[in-house]
């Protein structure tokens, strides 16, 4: 059972979202918490794997890549970590996952142009690995991707250090 996540702990990272580039000494002020106790709570939360980087996030549609869309694949029973290999080593693939259902594969993938888009559904195609695909194209994001709601929302037991730590004003 991973690490559960604390009121400080989900505080923190709500910080972190809203101040990406702040330093230690800053969110220690912020939350009201000691300098040690914060850097403490981020080396265990990089440890056990809950934050897994620091950015930056990239706009693809701001970088030249606009045209983006959903792609599920069936693909050959029993070959899923060639696929996944496949799949990889394809720049059009911003990431991929294994799922139930009709399909064994769902992708999302970005392009710059339609026609990009077109080239780059058509090597998946080509792939022996891969029997069929079916996409969508997005046409615009209306939640974009996020994690903090549902930790927010999750009942929270208090920290069990930092006994001077109150919950933020206006959180």
């Amino acid at each position: 059972m991973p690490d559960e996540l604390d009121a400080l702990d989900v505080d923190l990272l709500a910080a972190l979202r809203d101040h990406t580039r702040v330093g230690v000494l800053e969110l220690s002020r912020t939350l009201g918490v000691a300098r040690g106790t914060i850097q403490a709570r981020l080396d265990r939360l990089e440890r056990i794997g809950v934050i897994t980087g620091y950015g930056p996030d990239i706009d693809l549609v701001a970088a030249g890549h606009g045209v983006r869309a959903f792609v599920t694949l069936e693909i050959a029973q029993g070959e899923l970590d060639e696929v996944t290999a496949e799949l990889t080593a394809h720049p059009a693939v911003l990431e991929a996952y294994a799922t139930t259902g009709s399909s064994d594969v769902l992708c999302r993938l970005g392009a710059s142009s339609h026609e990009d888009l077109q080239q780059a559904l058509l090597a998946l195609n080509r792939s022996p690995l891969i029997g069929r695909t079916t996409s969508i194209v997005i046409l615009s994001v209306i939640v974009a991707p996020r994690a903090l709601p549902l930790l927010e929302n999750a009942p929270r037991r208090a920290p069990r250090r930092a006994p001077a730590y109150r919950s933020p004003p206006n959180r």
